[in-house]
């Protein structure tokens, strides 16, 4: 399923991204796990989805990653995208912390008006393993990170900016694709395991210009792309 920027232009701000969204629930329908967990040895009378490990890069530091994640505010809409890609992908089992943090994470630096909240949590919430998920890959450590590779504004951003009528956008809306690669790190049977995995999504974002409302300049997130179904 491909998003056809044309339709942009006829949803009002509150609807902008519902493309999205509608992505995202044939992601569901589908049954498409997105996390790409590693599958360990199989154990007989083992049918959980969730009983292997899954990977990232391996901490530097060799210790997990505490604390309430953070997204890093900027005015650079690139930056900014980088920040939440970053944030959005960087979570540790090990942590103390759930799935809902770190989708809290998220939603602190998205749209302050509150319209695109309710579809951003959904969205984000496709990125993240379900609570079950993610209290079973806390038995093997998992926790992960993104290598972010490649940005850039697509083309059909461009395309449905010019089709897009007066008022239809947020001020300073804009889209930034990223391309990278998931890392995923986990211990299996007293043995550490890594597995890297190439995606790519859209970040969709408005850096308007400084006004109280707006957080004095700095960006905000709208809503995100389904997994590796980005626009180009």
């Amino acid at each position: 399923m491909k998003t056809n920027p044309a339709l942009w232009s006829r949803w009002s701000r509150g609807r902008l991204i519902a493309v999205i969204a509608a992505a995202l629930a044939l992601l569901i329908l589908a049954g498409v796990g997105v996390y790409g967990l590693l599958a360990g040895p199989h154990r007989p009378g083992d049918t959980s989805p969730g009983s292997a490990p899954s990977a990232t890069a391996p901490n530097p530091s060799g210790t997990a990653t505490s604390g309430v994640p953070k997204v890093a505010l900027s005015s650079d809409p690139d930056q900014f995208a980088r920040n939440v890609a970053e944030a959005l992908f960087r979570w540790d089992t090990g942590s103390g912390l759930m799935p809902l943090d770190y989708t809290a994470a998220i939603l602190r630096v998205g749209d302050p008006s509150g319209t695109e909240q309710a579809g951003l949590s959904s969205d984000i919430a496709s990125y993240l393993p379900t609570r079950e998920t993610w209290i079973e890959l806390r038995k093997y450590d998992t926790s992960q990170q993104l290598i972010i590779d490649k940005t850039f504004v697509p083309k059909a951003w461009a395309e449905a900016v010019a089709q897009a009528q007066p008022g239809q956008l947020p001020k300073g809306a804009t889209a930034v694709t990223i391309e990278g690669t998931r890392h995923r790190e986990g211990v299996w049977n007293g043995e550490r395991v890594t597995s890297d995995h190439p995606v790519s999504f859209t970040i969709f974002l408005a850096c308007p210009p400084p006004a109280p409302e707006f957080r004095s300049g700095l960006c905000h997130v709208l809503r995100l792309s389904q997994l590796d179904n980005p626009l180009r």
